[in-house]
């Protein structure tokens, strides 16, 4: 995929909101597209003031989620055997297609929000969810508040690195795991803290 990096750079400096919208569908969509190339980008030329922060965060979501929906859909009506059969000509990997069927048999639909903060997981946990033919409402909710934070931090990301935004393709997986860490720790304290406020007013 990285032979055509350039095409999708072009791509994006060319047709600006739209190309982002449909490069963060394809990958979305079990297409191995990095989110941080394309996002990444979308943040320089935000940098470069060729975007604004708000609609190229519009763009990535809407995306994502359009991404996330077909996906599910193939995973619903396709079933494991057709994605093994097929899924190879889209250069999805059966290997990765495990990794989130684990993830969703851990922890069920709850992993379609987790999974979206998560290297390779994010990009084909759809799959398992429409295997499962889990609630779509519920799917759609989990997976946009999931992307949302991911999708703002990259292009804030690219934002802060400007023409150096390139940098964030070495550290991606290494960055969406920090970032996951730190959401645990800040959830996990307000959790705490919400659970000791519960107490003192029982006591009151």
């Amino acid at each position: 995929m990285e032979q055509f990096s350039q095409v999708f750079l072009g791509f994006i400096d060319q047709w600006g909101y739209l190309a982002v919208a449909v490069l963060m569908a394809m990958e979305n969509a079990c297409i191995p597209i990095p989110s941080e190339l394309i996002l990444g980008f979308a943040g320089y030329l935000i940098f470069a003031e060729k975007m604004t922060f708000t609609g190229a965060l519009i763009a990535g979501m809407a995306g994502g989620m359009l991404g996330s929906v077909f996906a599910y859909y193939v995973g619903l009506w396709g079933g494991r055997p057709f994605v093994n059969r097929y899924g190879k000509y889209f250069l999805v990997k059966q290997s990765h297609v495990d990794v989130a069927q684990k993830w969703f048999d851990r922890y069920g639909l709850k992993a379609v929000f987790f999974s979206r903060l998560l290297p390779v997981v994010r990009t084909f946990i759809s799959l398992p969810a429409g295997f499962a033919d889990v609630n779509m409402k519920k799917f759609l909710a989990y997976t946009f508040l999931g992307s949302l934070p991911w999708t703002a931090l990259i292009l804030y990301a690219g934002l802060l690195l400007g023409q150096n935004w390139q940098k964030m393709l070495a550290v991606g997986h290494e960055a969406s795991l920090i970032f996951v860490a730190v959401s645990a720790l800040v959830i996990g304290y307000f959790y705490l803290r919400h659970k000791r406020r519960q107490r003192e007013q029982v006591r009151e």
